[in-house]
C-alpha cells in the first residue's frame, strides 16, 4: 500500500495518537498528521515517528481534512482517526475495493453485517441511523453509515469536489458531493473501538443540528 496516504486530524490527541502510530508501523504507507500550530503537546508526542506534520492554516475538523487531502501526493488517501477508534487491519479490504474494484470512495460502516461500535450510546446510535436514513431519502446514497469518516479513496477525484465545510459537517458533504458528481461509492464493514484516551470533540446535539442543516442546504442547492 505504498500508494496510500493516511490523513490523520489530531487536535489534542497526545494520549491516543502515539499508540495509533505504533499500530500503523507495520503497514507500508505514508502518514500526514494535521495539527494546529498551538498544539505543542500532540506534536511532541509523535516526534519519534516517520510522518509528515501539516500545520493547519485555519481551524476545524473539516478544514483539517480538506488541507490534509490536498497535501496527499499518492494515488489513494484514507481519513484515519487519531483516537484509536479505527482498526488498521480494515485498511487492506477498503484499499482493495478502491484499487482493484475501482470504487472512487469506500466508506467504513458500523452497520454492515459483522460490524459494530463499542463507542455508540443510544443517542449517537439513533442519530447515526437517522442521518444515514436521511442520506438515502434525500440523496439516494448507497452507504449505510454517513457519519463514520473512515473513508478511503482516490485522491485526485476527491480533490475535485470543492469541499467547503470546515467543521464536522464535512462528514456528510463528502459522500453527498461525491455521489452528486457520479463518483462510485460503497460501504465496507468496520468495527469502531472505544477511543484510547482523551475526550470526544463532537457534541451530539449541537453538531447534529449543524449537520442536519447542512444536509438540507446541500439538498436544495
Amino acid at each position: 500500500m505504498d500508494d496510500l496516504t493516511l490523513v490523520i486530524p489530531a487536535k489534542h490527541e497526545k494520549e491516543s495518537l502515539p499508540t495509533v502510530m505504533e499500530e500503523l508501523q507495520k503497514y507500508n504507507l505514508k502518514i500526514i498528521i494535521v495539527l494546529e500550530k498551538t498544539d505543542h503537546e500532540t506534536i511532541k508526542s509523535i516526534e519519534k515517528f516517520n510522518c509528515k506534520v501539516l500545520i493547519q492554516k485555519n481551524k476545524g475538523y473539516g478544514d483539517a481534512l480538506i488541507e490534509g487531502i490536498k497535501s496527499v501526493e499518492t494515488e489513494f488517501f484514507c481519513i484515519f482517526n487519531a483516537d484509536g477508534s479505527f482498526k488498521p487491519n480494515e485498511l487492506e479490504y477498503m484499499y482493495d475495493l478502491s484499487k482493484n474494484h475501482n470504487y472512487d470512495l469506500v466508506f467504513g460502516s458500523r452497520y454492515e453485517k459483522n460490524s459494530n461500535s463499542e463507542d455508540d450510546t443510544i443517542i449517537t446510535y439513533l442519530g447515526n441511523r437517522i442521518f444515514s436514513f436521511l442520506g438515502k431519502i434525500l440523496f439516494s446514497l448507497p452507504i449505510t453509515d454517513i457519519l463514520y469518516t473512515y473513508v478511503l479513496g482516490k485522491t485526485e477525484k476527491t480533490n475535485q469536489l470543492n469541499l467547503l465545510y470546515k467543521d464536522f459537517c464535512l462528514c456528510v458533504e463528502l459522500p453527498i458531493k461525491a455521489f452528486k458528481n457520479k463518483m462510485s461509492i460503497i460501504s465496507s464493514p468496520a468495527s469502531e473501538r472505544k477511543r484510547f484516551g482523551g475526550k470526544k470533540k463532537v457534541n451530539a446535539f449541537k453538531d447534529g443540528l449543524k449537520i442536519l442543516i447542512s444536509m438540507l442546504l446541500l439538498r436544495f442547492k
